[in-house]
This record gives structure tokens, C-alpha cells and sequence, in this order.
């Protein structure tokens, strides 16, 4: 089987690259180990995913946006950090500029099956889902996947199967893992307030807690713990559940009761020390597993595959070739300028407000109560947050 572009991995980011290298006009192979049911049609995971405004631009020029249900997306206006109990809160909103939301909640899952739904509808790209790939092997004027089922010839394979990636490491490049120690539970929890559609994330001692506005008068629960507290948590019978959760969370939103699947997963942060080799690319998790705390994961994946499929449409105006080391060469330039900085500073703000000797509470209220203060500094992180700005 020959393809243009072959990607290994159907997650999320594996398919919004797909989509975009069809787009340009190149045939696509997406090879996925999972069968074609949970591609198709994914379980609830618990994740629900912060988009910016710059994620939605690009999810609405695959076409996948428009296959998301209104009701599976909630508008996220006003986002609160605050650390301890009945302390000064950092916030971060719209006002004044004339945007509705900082961003928009999705589940995971909604947009797993809405960008497979738009995959499926475009033939010039071929999904084999149940399939495990071996290896990318080196060609003289390409690559080939090695694949159950039948190998694929390819001029560019792309990793995007996870940041604890086989391909990656079976194409010998490594990555810096930061493990911190802690797992989270996520789950959908009903209360009898209102949220009004603000996000809270503090820091308590031993904890992390965020809730994240979704509609149906429902906020998904994050909360961040050693993980054999989690999975105490993960099996306790609902009515002790329910009762744990209100009395970690201060019963802020009232009566609160689970109305989901429990999901836990563990906190570990990854950063290839490449993002290309000869003919292959690493986009999504595979390139770089952001800690959730600043909920740029996903975001940054999109625009990974933003970067590396505008670098494709011009390697193939500069002379046909998707798979160049031109064209890998500024791919990576370009990622790592956007993901090293955020990376870096990520898991500097999730060390500081994980760590509950007394230096560190202190700092953090100190902190969070100047950062408050600071009309430029709360705009910069504003914009941040949504991130209006088309990648160049």
C-alpha cells in the first residue's frame, strides 16, 4: 500500500492532522490500535477539554467544529486560582473586550467522534483502526510502516500515538519525563448552584481541586492527589463519594452528587528531545505531554499540526517533497519555539502549587494576590488563555 503521509495513532491530534494534509491535497493513512467502535464512537473519559479560540478556528476549518452538539459545548466566561481556603482569588475574564467566553468546554470524547466523523467523510483518507504498527523502517526515497495487515509506503510517517510513544523511541529519539507523583480523578458532578460558567482551580493543602462549567447545571470535577488516595476515591461507593467531594470542595456549589463514570490518570509530563528524524515527525503527546494545569494540552497539539502541515504545503510548492528535511527542519524550529517557554513554565507553577511545605503556601498567596493587582500582567494571561492570534 502506497500513501503520502502515513500517521500512526487516531487519537485527537492523529486526526486533525489528517484532516489537514487532505486538505492539502495529500492522500493519508491513519493507522490506530484501537478497533474501529471506539473510533467511531468513544467512550466518555472524563477529560473535558479547554479550548481556545485559536483550537476552535482550526476545528472549524476541518469541518469538525460543526459536528460537535451545541449542548456539548460549554462557555467558559471567567476563570478563578486560588490556593488555601478563603484567600484572595486570581481572576481572569472577557470584560471590555468584546468576547463572549475565555474559551469553550468540550468533552474529549465528543471531539474524538466528531473529527473521526469528518475523517470518514473524506475519501482520500484511509483509516485501518484494530492495528498495531512495529516500526517506520528507511527507504532510499521514502519510509515504509511496518503494520499488521499490510505495510504502508509512505514519503513522511507521523507519531501521534501518545506521549509514552513506541515509535518514537523505536526511531531513537528520547524525551524528558517529568513524573509528579500524583494521579487525577475526573468525573461529572451535578450540584444544586449555579456555576455561571466560571472555572475554579485552587490549591489546598495535600490537594488540587479544579471544577470546570459544563452545561446540564454540572461541573467536571479535576481533582489531584497521591495516587493510592485516588484510587480509594476511584471505588468508594457514590454516597461516600459525594460526601468527600463536598467536604473537600467546602460545599461551594451545594448538594453535589456524581453523575458519571469515574476516570483516573497519572501526572506525567513529556518533552521529545526531537521532534523530527529522517522522513518522520511527532505531533500531539508524542512531541510534548503538557501538565494539565494550565489546560494547553490539546490546544498545543492543534497547533503543532497547524505548524507542521503549513511546512508540508510549502515543501510541496518548493518541490513536491511533504517528507523534506527543509520542511521537518522548520517544523521543529517553529514547535519548539512555541512549546518550550509554556513547557517550562508549566511545570515550574505546577511544582510551586503542589508543595505544601510553609515557604511555598506563603508564596503562593503573596502571589496570587499581586498577580491580581496587575492589570497588564492578568490581560497577558487573558490573552493567553484564549489565544486568538492564526499561527504564521
Amino acid at each position: 500500500m502506497h500513501s503520502d503521509v502515513t500517521i500512526i495513532g487516531g487519537g485527537p491530534a492523529g486526526l486533525a492532522t489528517a484532516l489537514s494534509l487532505d486538505a492539502a491535497g495529500l492522500s493519508v493513512t491513519v493507522l490506530e490500535r484501537a478497533p474501529l467502535a471506539a473510533l467511531a464512537d468513544p467512550a466518555f473519559d472524563g477529560r473535558e477539554i479547554a479550548l481556545t479560540h485559536h483550537a476552535v478556528s482550526i476545528l472549524r476549518g476541518s469541518g469538525a467544529w460543526a459536528r460537535i452538539p451545541d449542548i456539548g459545548i460549554s462557555l467558559l466566561r471567567e476563570a478563578r486560582v486560588e490556593t488555601g481556603r478563603h484567600n484572595h482569588p486570581l481572576t481572569f475574564d472577557t470584560h471590555g473586550t468584546g468576547v463572549e467566553a475565555l474559551g469553550y468546554l468540550v468533552s474529549n470524547h465528543l471531539i474524538r467522534r466528531a473529527l473521526y466523523e469528518e475523517v470518514a467523510s473524506r475519501p482520500g483518507i484511509v483509516v485501518r483502526a484494530g492495528v498495531a504498527t512495529r516500526r517506520v523502517r528507511d527507504d532510499s526515497d521514502g519510509v515504509t510502516v511496518l503494520a499488521e495487515g499490510g505495510d504502508v509506503a509512505c514519503r513522511l510517517a507521523i507519531a501521534a500515538d501518545g506521549r509514552f510513544s513506541d515509535i518514537r523511541r523505536l526511531r531513537g529519539i528520547g524525551a524528558i519525563i517529568h513524573d509528579f507523583h500524583r494521579a487525577m480523578l475526573v468525573c461529572r458532578m451535578a450540584h444544586e448552584s449555579p456555576h455561571h460558567h466560571v472555572a475554579t482551580q485552587w490549591f489546598d493543602d495535600g490537594q488540587t481541586v479544579a471544577l470546570l462549567p459544563v452545561n446540564g447545571g454540572a461541573s467536571s470535577l479535576v481533582l489531584t492527589l497521591p495516587p493510592e488516595q485516588i484510587e480509594t476515591l476511584r471505588t468508594m461507593d457514590r454516597d461516600r463519594f459525594n460526601a468527600d467531594i463536598m467536604a473537600r470542595i467546602g460545599n461551594r456549589l451545594g448538594e453535589m452528587r456524581l453523575v458519571s463514570t469515574r476516570h483516573v490518570y497519572p501526572l506525567r509530563a513529556v518533552y521529545a528531545h526531537r521532534f523530527a528524524a529522517r522522513r518522520f515527525a511527532l505531533i500531539g503527546d508524542a512531541a510534548v505531554g503538557m501538565h494539565p494545569i494550565t489546560a494547553h494540552g490539546f490546544n498545543l497539539g492543534l497547533k503543532g499540526q497547524e505548524i507542521l502541515a503549513q511546512e508540508i504545503v510549502a515543501g510541496m510548492a518548493r518541490d513536491g517533497d511533504p517528507g523534506s528535511a527543509r520542511v521537518l527542519r522548520r517544523f521543529e524550529a517553529r514547535h519548539r519555539m512555541a512549546t518550550a517557554p509554556l513547557f517550562a513554565a508549566t511545570n515550574g507553577i505546577a511544582t510551586l502549587y503542589t508543595r505544601d511545605e510553609a515557604p511555598f503556601r506563603q508564596l503562593r498567596r503573596a502571589g496570587l494576590r499581586v498577580a491580581d493587582s496587575l492589570a497588564p500582567f492578568k490581560a497577558a494571561v487573558t490573552n493567553m488563555l484564549m489565544d486568538n492570534k492564526k499561527t504564521a
